[in-house]
């Protein structure tokens, strides 16, 4: 029992110093990655973005800071970080290739939320379709027709082609051509 105890203490004279060090860098970055998320995500409601994207990319920017503390808090017990590094850039990889097509529209979800080309309630024409704005999604925009019917338009098509919106500046200029035709007497 006596060599166990020795050898306890030996490894907690070399080691401890290193575990206690990573229990304090862990429980200080924890604050400092909701800190930050907590900023971004008042920087994002200062500017008046979406509600479901300040709390999506708050998220986000919170869960990458934790990876990359952990990495770092593992880092400093010894532990070799460069598999984990590898495995995550492939793993990253992997899902980006697998999730293009939803990516895409992700990316113009938030292209179309932060720049507002228009906005609920707009009569814009998109993909061939016209219709009255009655959602915009993080993935899609759906529109009503004039013939009432629901125009589903993925984001990165509306943010890759050409908008129209017929809303934006209030007054809506029709042209009418009027045929010349030949009098008539009664």
């Amino acid at each position: 029992m006596n060599s166990y105890t020795t050898k306890f203490m030996e490894w907690l004279s070399v080691f401890g110093p290193k575990l206690l060090g990573a229990l304090i860098v862990f429980i200080v970055g924890l604050y400092l990655c909701n800190l930050v998320a907590r900023l971004v995500s008042k920087g994002l409601s200062k500017r008046k973005i979406d509600v479901s994207l300040q709390s999506f990319l708050g998220s986000l920017v919170n869960g990458a800071l934790k990876v990359l503390l952990l990495i770092s808090v593992a880092g400093m017990l010894g532990i070799q970080t460069t598999s984990f590094v590898a495995v995550i850039g492939a793993l990253g990889l992997a899902v980006g290739l697998a999730l293009q097509g939803s990516l895409a529209n992700f990316a113009g979800g938030v292209l179309l939320l932060i720049f507002k080309p228009f906005k609920i309630g707009d009569l814009i024409e998109s993909g061939g379709q016209t219709g009255h704005v009655i959602e915009i999604q993080i993935f899609n925009t759906i529109l009503l027709t004039p013939e009432n019917k629901t125009a589903i338009l993925a984001n990165a098509g509306v943010s890759n082609s050409t908008l129209i919106n017929y809303s934006r500046h209030g007054n809506l200029r029709v042209d009418i051509t009027m045929a010349r035709g030949t009098r008539q007497r009664y």
